[in-house]
């Protein structure tokens, strides 16, 4: 496909992450080419998952714009949905008129947040209608007004009895997310493919993610409590190993696991061919 003229190739993943405490997991992917538009790609993935159960909430983007799938969330999963609305929507228009004429701002409740305010409108249902306006569930909206460049910004919901704090501190958990995805892409080498093949890279892919799910579930447990809050680097950064390195060597369908010792010892009595074969090996331990 082509991006700003440009050709170019590649995959698509979308994922479903739930939050753990102050982490997260994957539950579940979707991959497919570059093509899809990014809803597309998830669209069956989002309705069918059986990770999404009554009483969960879904936190989306502005590409997962959908009336329809919104609907259907709510109305057959009684999951609710929290979603920004864009500038050209008729439901963000009338969300900030409103609240301009009620004129009932409060202070954001992120205290980095100091220019900003925050409006709660009810009842905005109609406002954003399906091909089948009279199945659409209510909505409303937490308006977010900046007074230091004069924008407004309008979070949408489909739990009505939320007040305007709440789902602004809902939606305030996306930055986390997103971070999270960056290490995920930048420390965890997700992108870091060997081969163009589409096994190969949906192998890597799916590794790649197990071992970021184990990670994370780690945290979580007792033994891993002291990493909590904390990312990959910084761990490895200030890990010291106490426990005695291990040598892998195989070579064909053989393979064998050595204690350091064990190895040394069988290095030492190797000839100076074999330990010129072994010396790679050696230099990263």
């Amino acid at each position: 496909m082509k991006d700003d003229g440009k050709v170019i190739r590649g995959y698509k993943m979308g994922t479903l992450r739930g939050l753990m405490d102050d982490s997260g997991i994957i539950e579940e992917i979707v991959f497919d080419s570059i093509k899809p538009h990014d809803l597309e790609l998830c669209r069956n993935m989002i309705l069918k998952s059986k990770c999404l159960k009554g009483g969960d909430i879904l936190i989306n983007d502005r590409g997962f714009i959908s009336r329809d799938v919104i609907n259907f969330l709510k109305v057959e999963k009684q999951v609710d949905t929290y979603v920004p609305a864009k500038k050209n929507m008729t439901i963000y228009q009338e969300a900030v008129k409103i609240a301009i004429s009620e004129d009932k701002w409060q202070k954001h409740p992120n205290r980095k947040r100091k220019t900003q305010e925050i409006h709660l409108v009810k009842d905005l249902g109609m406002m954003w209608q399906s091909n089948t306006p009279d199945k659409d569930v209510d909505l409303c909206a937490c308006v977010v007004h900046d007074k230091k460049d004069n924008e407004y910004y309008v979070f949408l919901t489909t739990d009505t009895n939320k007040t305007a704090k709440q789902i602004i501190n809902t939606y305030e958990l996306r930055p986390e997310i997103e971070e999270d995805y960056r290490q995920i892409k930048d420390f965890w080498k997700l992108e870091d493919f060997k081969s163009t093949k589409y096994n190969f890279i949906t192998f890597h892919i799916v590794m790649t993610l197990i071992g970021y799910m184990y990670f994370q579930l780690f945290k979580n447990m007792e033994e891993g409590n002291k990493y909590s809050g904390k990312s990959l680097p910084v761990i490895i950064k200030n890990y010291k190993e106490d426990k005695q390195k291990s040598v892998i060597i195989y070579s064909g369908q053989y393979f064998g696991v050595f204690s350091f010792i064990e190895f040394i010892q069988l290095y030492a009595g190797c000839s100076a061919e074999v330990r010129k074969l072994l010396d790679p090996t050696l230099a990263l331990v």
